[in-house]
């Protein structure tokens, strides 16, 4: 594979720094993740090592970065507190093998079938989910366990260098885009901090992050039935919200970017990075919109960015964790908190009054599902939303002109879709007591979508039998006569052939 191909010195440069950014601002999401799912923070820096470098290899999206999750994190939660960290490790390498068959069956094309106003959702809720996500670091540990908010000078000091670190990064690339904002400001703040003695909360202060290669292990947990019962629940869920938002993560980048990522290879990727996890003690992920908005604001759109996060990850693990345990969380803080509000789609109140309410609504209905409950659960709301939204809208649109031939027929020249939604209002156009006896529905503009529409017609001719009348159905297209066709004896109703309609209805079909 070409990683580096046609790459100039410039964006050599640019994606190996934003990827230096980028691996330093995974390091305190790592380890709150991995405070979340109750595991070892090296197990959460794994996962974002092994899940970073194999998207970056593998993945269908350049520039989107992967890494160890708040969204999988909360499912994992419950499983490692029950059953302990080598069932995560199981349900992991399960979730990857389903995330792996989804790719391989070329399923991650259905992404593209998400309504827009669930995209804005999407992204307004994970902005903040991502601003929230910074609100323990204004915490302190106490002895005992627990911990309180920041009083004080440590909280002034706290405020004041995520403000700063907030400046730098807005100011910078008003003087210069040669190295991404986000990294000086990081730099700056470290070396402030360090050479002013201000006292303040840093990565060393959340969890140590020395520690070795990751090694090989298969889980230590028994090769059961029972075991699937509890792995195999928890590996569907971790796979559906890893691909959900991996693959709506794409969408975003391909809209920024202004082109076109792969998702079913993303999806492959993105198993075979959770499946790697499972067996070398990683917590496995999925993309992260943060890290990716701090990754394409900087420059790093190439596969390079994300490699460069991945083994820079590693590094501080093996050979610099005492240097990178010395930054300042309020510099980690300051540059999410940048994140978050360059990913939320202020545009969405301009929206207001000028966009149908419904979608208003799905956009409010995804934000406040993704930030009070899960992605998956939000992103799955908001699409039966518009999509019952859109069939009762379609419903509407079936209409009837009628007119009486030159032998005495009625003709109902019929307009728009028969389906589930608009059966109700299909019946409500035609008077069977006050036609004649011989009636014909013209379907030129017209579709039979679904069963329910079959049911609808077979009604409809029962009751102009009934009444001794004959109706007939013309110029039916193709698949609506294929449709018909297959029902049987279920719709008994007069299908007319009309030979001079062939090329037209080849047309319509």
């Amino acid at each position: 594979m070409a990683l580096y191909s046609n790459l100039t010195i410039s964006e050599v440069k640019t994606n190996l720094l934003s990827g230096i950014t980028v691996a330093l601002a995974l390091v305190p999401e790592a380890i709150a993740f991995s405070l979340v799912a109750h595991v070892n923070p090296l197990v959460g820096l794994y996962g974002a090592f092994i899940m970073c470098l194999v998207a970056a290899i593998f993945g269908g999206r350049p520039g989107m970065i992967s890494g160890a999750t708040g969204s999988m994190a909360v499912v994992m939660v419950a499983l490692v507190v029950q059953h302990g960290v080598q069932y995560l490790f199981a349900t992991i390498i399960l979730a990857g093998l389903l995330q792996l068959t989804f790719g391989l069956l070329r399923l991650g094309k259905f992404i593209r079938m998400v309504p827009h106003p669930v995209m804005l959702g999407f992204v307004n809720g994970l902005a903040i989910v991502i601003f929230l996500a910074q609100m323990p670091h204004f915490k302190v540990r106490e002895s005992g366990g627990g911990e309180h908010w920041m009083t004080g000078t440590p909280l002034y000091a706290m405020c004041g260098l995520v403000a700063l670190t907030m400046l730098i990064v807005y100011l910078v690339p008003k003087l210069t885009k040669a190295i991404p904002s986000s990294l000086i400001a990081i730099v700056v703040i470290s070396l402030g901090t360090i050479y002013l003695g201000i006292h303040t909360k840093t990565v060393g202060d959340m969890a140590s992050i020395r520690g070795g290669f990751p090694r090989f292990h298969i889980p230590s947990v028994p090769f059961s039935v029972e075991t699937l019962h509890i792995i195999v629940p928890y590996a569907f869920i971790l796979a559906g919200v890893g691909l959900i938002e991996t693959l709506l993560t794409l969408n975003l980048v391909d809209d920024i970017t202004d082109s076109r990522g792969r998702p079913n290879r993303e999806c492959i990727a993105q198993g075979a990075g959770n499946f790697i996890c499972g067996f070398l003690g990683g917590m496995g992920g999925c993309a992260m919109i943060g890290q990716t908005m701090i990754n394409v604001n900087s420059g790093g759109r190439k596969r390079l960015a994300g490699i460069t996060a991945g083994l820079c990850l590693l590094s501080f693990i093996l050979f610099t964790s005492s240097l990178i345990e010395r930054i300042p969380v309020a510099a980690l803080v300051g540059v999410m908190f940048v994140v978050a509000e360059k990913t939320f789609e202020w545009g969405t109140f301009n929206a207001i009054g000028k966009v149908p309410k419904h979608d208003l609504f799905v956009i409010v209905a995804v934000t406040l599902v993704t930030v009070f409950t899960d992605l998956a659960m939000a992103v799955v709301l908001g699409i039966l939303i518009a999509a019952l939204v859109f069939a009762w809208e379609h419903a509407k649109h079936i209409k009837v002109a009628t007119r009486i031939d030159t032998e005495g027929r009625k003709i109902y020249e019929l307009s728009g879709t028969i389906f589930f939604a608009s059966t109700a209002n299909f019946q409500n156009l035609f008077s069977p007591q006050e036609d004649p006896e011989d009636v014909i529905i013209e379907f030129k503009q017209a579709r039979v979508m679904d069963h329910s529409a079959l049911e609808a017609i077979d009604g409809l001719a029962d009751k102009y039998a009934q009444l001794g009348k004959q109706l007939h159905l013309r110029h039916l297209s193709a698949d609506c006569r294929e449709l018909l066709h297959r029902a049987g004896s279920m719709v008994e109703v007069n299908v007319m052939e009309d030979p001079r309609y062939h090329v037209a209805d080849d047309l319509i079909s």
